[in-house]
């Protein structure tokens, strides 16, 4: 009634009132009354703004690619953007006067494909499909320093690449160059491992000759040994029977000097019994004959007495006639020679 309207706006909204030209009220959340036929509203929204966007681009080796991703956003200087664009609402409160309301996420999104393709162009496909992280700070910063996104007095909360995708036909392209890598690489396994187990199985081989060798090894230290030990017994019994051998070489030696010496006694002795003999022999040779055969008569026994007789009657026999011996003498003569 007589254009006098009430607006409220929600704490998420930046309102400024104009009337003739002059601002006379300003502030997020406001709820006022205002006269239309000389008021101007101004309403930005200053929440968080979460804006999708896909586009297409060419890579540094000349491959088209689709970038997808979101962008989130604030407006963090609502007076600023509202000397940028329009942001003023209809007369009756219930839309804005102008489409830049709607112009706002498209430009940061043009800001976005435009760092995007600066970036994309300067790498090649496959790094571009792999460093979506890289990309995304790259355009992170790019848009924090941007001139427009401060002219506009937005802040970027955050930005991500959901997807960058190649052509269907580069995709299968790519897919199967990526399956022979892989099957590439699974051969090289299969491969490597078969290596491995050849090597390990040589090991093993190269372990038990090595044992084998080593088993030699000891036995023939053993037997060297074994020998050495032996050598030193032969040693010791040559040693033993030399010794022995020079014990009889000795003894031999002092029998040889024994026997020479009981040899030079013996024929010392013997000499000096055959001179004994010799001096009695001339003593003897140079006595009667008769007087030796008495002295030997004498020391004889009455029975040696009668054999002598008898014998020297045997030298006379011719000249006796007769003799008679009686019974009773060889009785007596038997009787002297019986053993007690």
């Amino acid at each position: 009634m007589f254009g006098i309207r009430f607006i409220k706006v929600a704490p998420t909204d930046f309102v400024i009132q104009f009337r003739r030209g002059e601002r006379v009220r300003e502030g997020a959340g406001l709820a006022f009354l205002y006269f239309a036929p000389t008021t101007s509203l101004v309403l930005i929204p200053i929440g968080s703004i979460e804006v999708p966007f896909i586009f297409e681009e060419v890579t540094a080796d000349f491959q088209q690619v689709t970038v997808q991703g979101q962008l989130t956003y604030r407006v963090a200087d609502p007076r600023r953007l509202a000397q940028s664009m329009n942001f003023a609402l209809t007369a009756d409160g219930r839309g804005y006067a102008s489409e830049d309301a709607g112009k706002l996420p498209q430009r940061l999104v043009n800001q976005v494909q435009v760092l995007t393709r600066v970036s994309l162009q300067a790498l090649p496909l496959r790094e571009a499909l792999g460093r979506s992280d890289g990309l995304v700070a790259a355009l992170h910063q790019g848009l924090q320093g941007a001139e427009v996104v401060a002219a506009l007095g937005v802040e970027v909360l955050g930005l991500s690449i959901l997807a960058i995708r190649p052509t269907p036909e580069t995709a299968r392209a790519l897919e199967a160059e990526a399956r022979e890598q892989v099957l590439r690489q699974a051969d090289e396994a299969i491969y490597a491992r078969r290596n491995a187990a050849v090597e390990q199985e040589r090991g093993i081989k190269e372990n038990e000759l090595n044992t084998e060798i080593a088993v030699e090894n000891k036995k023939r230290q053993i037997k060297e040994a074994q020998m050495e030990a032996e050598k030193s017994v032969a040693q010791k019994r040559r040693e033993l029977r030399e010794a022995e051998m020079a014990t009889q070489i000795a003894l031999e030696a002092q029998k040889k000097e024994l026997i020479a010496l009981s040899t030079l006694n013996a024929r010392q002795e013997a000499e000096t019994r055959a001179y004994g003999v010799s001096t009695l022999m001339q003593a003897l040779a140079q006595s009667d004959p008769r007087l030796l055969e008495v002295l030997t008569q004498a020391r004889m026994d009455p029975s040696q007495l009668v054999a002598l007789a008898f014998k020297d009657l045997a030298a006379g026999a011719e000249r006796i006639g007769q003799l008679n011996v009686t019974p009773d003498l060889l009785r007596e003569l038997m009787a002297a020679k019986a053993p007690e």
